[in-house]
């Protein structure tokens, strides 16, 4: 048996043995290499990533003690309904001093407002409690009961290391709704 190799050179089935294992040897070097450089990225990326993972976890928890932030809702969940994306830009501003709300309220009232303007779940409160407690598994749960508001009892926000978060707005005259979203260092 006879194998033809490069430029018509033929060689018999012991010389092509050798040749095999010449040639194999000669790859295994190269592809040795070519792992080790794969690996290496691919640890170097994992730290990066974690880096910045850690990085913008410091971030979010910076703002939340801070109490400088905005939740921008994404999505609505309705006590009994099913979620929907919201199509226009609502959030919750929680400063320092204040908290501010612009959000759209979707469920069973239990009394209509006076006036038709001040749907949905739209205040201003500037007297409030605001406790943060951080989670086991990482993220923080803030709780804000705003004192001087006649309609909403409280803000149970849940906020992620790396800024998701979900809001469950409870009212004295409404059915609880929910929200989806993240939350951002407010532009000042």
């Amino acid at each position: 048996m006879h194998l033809v190799l490069f430029n018509g050179i033929t060689f018999g089935f012991a010389a092509t043995k050798s040749i095999t294992k010449m040639t194999l040897l000669h790859l295994k070097i190269p592809i040795t290499l070519f792992v080790a450089v794969l690996a290496l990225n691919t640890i170097q990326a994992q730290n990066s990533k974690k880096d910045r993972e850690k990085e913008k976890a410091a971030r979010v928890q910076s703002i939340v003690s801070s109490k400088d932030f905005v939740f921008i809702a994404e999505s609505a969940l309705p006590t009994g309904g099913r979620s929907f994306y919201l199509t226009s830009t609502y959030n919750v501003s929680v400063l320092n001093d204040s908290v501010l709300s612009d959000l759209p309220y979707f469920g069973r009232a239990y009394s209509a407002p006076l006036n038709p303007a001040e749907g949905g779940i739209k205040f201003t409160s500037t007297n409030f409690d605001y406790k943060v407690q951080s989670r086991k598994r990482g993220g923080w749960d803030i709780l804000i009961t705003p004192k001087d508001t006649r309609d909403v009892r409280q803000l149970f926000l849940t906020a992620s290391e790396d800024g998701y978060a979900s809001l469950q707005v409870t009212s004295n005259n409404r059915q609880p709704i929910s929200f989806r979203g993240y939350i951002k260092e407010r532009k000042k």
